[in-house]
């Protein structure tokens, strides 16, 4: 018997853009594809041709828009692009050094807990009876953004010195024990597919396999994965030559303070229990406080662990790192403001502790910079500034002249000069010249004066420049700093030093302008050793004083002792305290502190004092802040009452109070609702929306109830999403109405 015809099915839906998957009878044998050829309903994914994905505009040409000055925007962005390479090249190689020494503590610790259990030591047999397992906490701090950059690099050196099986764990991927499993299995078992390839077709293999996920099932497939890497020839055990025979596990918990207690409780007693077949290592990474490891888990479960603390470097420091190798060195020609640092460095203070964010922040000066300041393209290296100067056109002279700078030069120059600065491109371009060869030199002076005002006033009391070299040069910045009530009182406690802490600080300067690119710190340097050797010659002297006066002093004693000398030597004592004479050590200690002062007022000048500043520093620090400090209300605001703002359609343009009908649905409902009190009816609201809306409909609309419908549907949508939002809500007064709750709601 023949089976029964089936109808056609109704056309299929057609897929929307991006691959999303829509259910559907699929029945294509009209489109010619065969390889959906079904009469179920299914489930199919079609991704988009990569050939016919949009192309996205190049980065380039952002920089020529809202810009008159488009002919260097390809050099500018060239520029910008070489720059944070530079940069970012830097920063990855300040990170590797900074957890250079964590990372090898943890491998040194990894080697000896793995080693033990090779072994089977008498200690590791001890732990094996305890069954605990080696645990690693990890305190990494409240930089919580950070941590995965740390984790991925952390996992990277484990993989390449320790074991190809390591796994990291997320709270919000194991809300289970079960998630929990799998995750750790799923990520363990894709770890030996880069072994060889003809173990590649097996490894897929038994991940494509339907495996329960258990303890069991994993000490099953590393006893068979080991197994196979110790049965291999020498030839094809190169591969994991860097790895230790037999492999240890590794599971990092990146959150281990957001884990539910319940999860880890049960994972360490089933880990614990299977300690002898699996060579387990557990990594915390904690970001309050070690102590959370026995607040979390009960007694009965922490003593299951072998805990040893590794503490990472702190994220101040990590900033002051990074502050002192990109904006304190000459390497870089591109320089924050005063605002602008201080912008990034309250971020980072008030907000999140990451460094990961400064840098990005400072990744988006660059792009502000280079993108809005046509004369950026001379930002860059004297050298090929200089090469770059002779080659700008009469528009980019115009330019110059146009700065706040270059125009308080102008005017300090004679008559003469001021004509050929204003009139001659050629006079103008060498006069550049000299004035960016002027700039660098300030720049390479600058840094070793800082560093060295740094030393005489990061210890002392109070600390009235700050502790921080950040805060010195953000206050040398700021304005002339000698000005200030807070460098007087560094100088007044400076000239109260006492002898060892004034030489060591004399010593740390010697270093500091020796080995500064200065020219004009020779004799700089020639001047602080002379202080050095005359203090030392004081104290070769006082020595010998000290001995003599002593010998003295026990001959007058024993002469005079009776009252009436004591009496005379006690008001002798007050008249010389009146009228004191300096000795020597503080006439010299004066004449330190005085030399000191002479190159902070010669060399600390602010850098908007210079000519030219605006090519190499970024100062728009409001910008910054609409970047970076986020105001969700202001934004939602501008959003819902002005969309031209973001969506700069020409057709949403509207006089202020009025409401265009060519917005969208949510502007409208919100501006509605602005006109309402604390209640709001919603079929009055509806009405008013439809009002709104039919105006641009037509009139003929109005007749169809189809078209009353969908008014009614988007009104609903609208309402719904600015429920979402958090304007309004359901009133338990009274049914149909809503309650406002901002802007004068309850």
């Amino acid at each position: 018997m023949s089976p029964p015809p089936f109808a056609p099915p109704p056309p299929p839906v057609p897929f929307p853009a991006g691959g999303l998957a829509v259910t559907a009878w699929n029945w294509e044998r009209e489109r010619g594809d065969m390889s959906t050829c079904s009469v179920s309903k299914g489930c199919f994914v079609f991704k988009p041709s990569p050939k016919k994905r949009r192309v996205s505009p190049k980065t380039a040409d952002y920089f020529r828009e809202g810009n008159n000055d488009s002919e260097d925007s390809g050099l500018r962005f060239a520029t910008c692009q070489s720059l944070w390479k530079q940069i970012k090249s830097e920063t990855e190689q300040i990170q590797e050094e900074l957890n250079k020494q964590l990372f090898d503590n943890l491998v040194s610790f990894l080697r000896r807990s793995h080693s033990e259990f090779q072994e089977k030591t008498t200690e590791w047999t001890c732990r094996m009876k305890s069954r605990e397992i080696p645990t690693a906490a990890l305190v990494l701090g409240v930089n919580v953004t950070d941590h995965d950059l740390t984790f991925k690099s952390l996992s990277e050196v484990l993989q390449n010195n320790i074991t190809p099986y390591v796994a990291l764990l997320q709270a919000k991927d194991c809300p289970g024990i079960k998630n929990l499993m799998q995750k750790l299995m799923g990520q363990l078992m894709n770890c030996y597919i880069d072994v060889d390839s003809s173990d590649e077709e097996d490894c897929v293999q038994v991940s494509q396999n339907r495996i329960r996920c258990s303890m069991a099932s994993l000490i099953s497939w590393y006893e068979n994965i080991t197994k196979k890497t110790d049965s291999e020839t020498p030839s094809k055990k190169r591969t994991s030559s860097r790895h230790l025979q037999s492999p240890p596990v590794v599971v990092i918990f990146k959150d281990m303070e957001s884990f539910t207690t319940k999860v880890l409780q049960d994972f360490l007693v089933i880990s614990s229990q299977h300690i002898r077949e699996l060579p387990l290592i557990l990594i915390f990474g904690i970001a309050t406080s070690p102590m959370i490891i026995h607040s979390l888990l009960p007694h009965s479960v922490s003593s299951l662990l072998c805990i040893e603390l590794f503490q990472s470097l702190s994220c101040k420091e990590h900033l002051s790192t990074i502050i002192d190798k990109l904006l304190l060195t000459t390497q870089f020609a591109f320089k924050l403001s005063e605002k602008v640092l201080q912008v990034l460095i309250n971020i980072f203070l008030y907000h999140d502790f990451s460094v990961q964010n400064f840098i990005k922040g400072f990744q988006l000066c660059i792009v502000e910079h280079f993108c809005s300041q046509p004369l950026s393209v001379l930002c860059c290296r004297l050298v090929e500034a200089k090469k770059r100067v002779n080659s700008l056109s009469h528009s980019q002279c115009e330019n110059v002249r146009r700065l706040p700078s270059f125009r308080r030069y102008v005017e300090s120059q004679v008559s003469e000069k001021q004509i050929a600065l204003l009139t001659a491109d050629n006079f103008l371009k060498e006069v550049i010249q000299k004035l960016l060869e002027d700039l660098h030199v300030y720049h390479e002076n600058y840094v070793p004066v800082l560093r060295c005002l740094h030393v005489f006033t990061s210890s002392l009391p109070k600390y009235p420049l700050g502790k921080q070299i950040r805060e010195l040069h953000c206050a040398c910045l700021e304005n002339r700093v000698w000005e200030t009530e807070e460098y007087e009182s560094s100088l007044q406690l400076a000239r109260m030093l006492n002898k060892s802490d004034l030489v060591t600080m004399l010593q740390k300067c010697v270093e500091i302008f020796a080995s500064s690119s200065g020219k004009e710190f020779d004799k700089v340097v020639e001047k602080l050793k002379e202080f050095l050797t005359q203090f030392q010659k004081l104290e070769v002297a006082g020595a010998c004083q000290e001995r003599g006066e002593s010998v003295s002093s026990q001959k007058e004693l024993q002469k005079k002792t009776d009252l009436y000398h004591l009496q005379k030597t006690l008001l002798e004592l007050k008249e010389s305290r009146r009228s004191k004479k300096l000795t020597k050590f503080e006439m010299l200690r004066f004449e330190v502190v005085d030399f000191i002062d002479n190159l902070v007022r010669n060399y600390l000048v602010p850098a908007d004092h210079k000519t030219l500043h605006e090519i190499m520093y970024f100062n728009t620090a409001s910008a910054l802040r609409e970047h970076l400090n986020a105001a969700p209300r202001i934004a939602l605001h501008t959003a819902l009452n002005n969309p031209y703002c973001y969506l700069k359609n020409r057709a949403l343009k509207s006089d202020g109070g009025t409401i265009s009908n060519k917005a969208p649905d949510i502007c409208i409902v919100y501006k509605l609702h602005l006109e309402c009190g604390r209640l709001i009816n919603l079929v009055d609201w509806l009405e008013a929306f439809s009002t709104v809306v039919m105006a641009v409909e037509g009139p003929n609309a109005a007749a169809s109830d189809q078209v009353d419908d969908i008014i009614h549907a988007r009104f609903i949508r609208a309402v719904s999403e600015l429920e979402l939002l958090g304007f309004i809500k359901p009133s338990k007064q009274k049914t149909d109405h809503v309650a406002r709750l901002t802007w004068g709601g309850c």
